[in-house]
């Protein structure tokens, strides 16, 4: 039942759709399916590092509006950056005929990709905060046994649907042409930026609250 709880949670995380499916599908596809991957471990030991946090017992940082107001500010500031990245220099190259495995380099640079981008969403420490509190106050996973396995469950189960939506987006290879890789990385481009603005919007409700 423990086990069984941790998926369903993992599973509603992974179904919501953010910049992070975005930049999984849109990796896999134009890179190949390893890379797209090293992108959802990326994602994951963002989520493990805020998982750490809750649970050695600084909740209350995560939750202190000033340190919101800055992860939404920071981060919105990258998934702008990451989109006209996109719209303007990735849109405009031709299309990679040939796809090999990561090297040391891009190994590491896919990986912190994958980390950027979902750990600055002040969305994703709300997230978890609320995830353990359900775990430890409702579900009752009190002991560290219950809730480790709780969320051990929970961690498992994005990263496995992570992988198989590079897996699902590496299979559509056979379409992709040059056209496609440029409406992709326009459309990416433009959600990243969409993404960034709102969470920006997110961060000035933040120092309104601040200010009061």
């Amino acid at each position: 039942m423990i086990i069984l709880n941790g998926v369903k949670f993992g599973l509603i995380l992974a179904l919501l759709i953010g910049p992070v499916f975005f930049t999984i599908i849109q990796t896999s596809v134009e890179k190949g399916f390893w890379n797209g991957t090293l992108v959802a471990i990326g994602v994951s030991l963002s989520d493990i590092f805020y998982v750490a946090i809750c649970y050695l017992g600084m909740a209350t940082v995560l939750e202190d509006p000033a340190f919101r107001m800055y992860l939404a500010y920071t981060g919105g500031a990258i998934l702008i950056l990451f989109g006209f990245y996109h719209l303007l220099i990735k849109s405009r190259r031709g299309i990679h005929t040939e796809v090999s495995v990561a090297s040391e380099k891009g190994f590491f640079r896919y990986i912190l990709k994958g980390f950027v981008i979902n750990g600055l969403s002040p969305m994703v420490p709300i997230f978890w905060i609320g995830a353990i509190s359900i775990a430890s106050l409702d579900l009752g996973y009190s002991s560290g046994f219950t809730l480790f396995l709780f969320l051990a469950s929970l961690l498992s189960t994005v990263l496995i649907t992570d992988v198989v939506k590079a897996y699902l987006a590496d299979k559509l290879r056979s379409m992709v042409t040059s056209r496609f890789l440029t409406i992709m990385n326009v459309t990416l481009g433009l959600l990243l930026i969409g993404f960034g603005g709102r969470l920006i919007m997110i961060a000035q409700t933040f120092t309104g609250a601040l200010v009061l």
